[in-house]
């Protein structure tokens, strides 16, 4: 009778051992990418972005915020950007003001 519970119980090892695989480098790469697509999205829109990545997004996209001044204008926007996991395409949002979204991310 134990034998099919341990056989079970390897079964389920087997089944977590790809949620065990995400290391810190993978996360690492992982926001690197949805840094790239989304800066690269939002090339045309703002002078100088800067940019705040979610480390791990959400079970189908990358999230990030970019902010900064937009082109051939003055002030401060912000745009939201997502990357879908599967296609790695990034979509920027709807420009957001400075009196909608005020929003302060550290030179790194």
């Amino acid at each position: 009778m134990i034998r099919p519970f341990a056989a079970l119980g390897l079964a389920s090892l087997c089944l977590a051992a790809p949620a065990l695989a995400s290391s810190d480098d993978a996360w690492a790469e992982f926001a690197a990418k949805v840094e790239t697509k989304c800066l690269a999205a939002a090339a045309d829109m703002l002078e100088k972005p800067v940019i705040a990545v979610d480390p791990f997004g959400t079970a189908s996209y990358g999230v990030a915020i970019l902010s900064g001044k937009p082109r051939g204008a003055e002030g401060s926007v912000s745009y939201l950007c997502v990357m879908d996991k599967k296609t790695e395409t990034a979509e920027i949002g709807s420009e957001l003001g400075a009196d909608t979204l005020t929003v302060n991310i550290p030179a790194k």
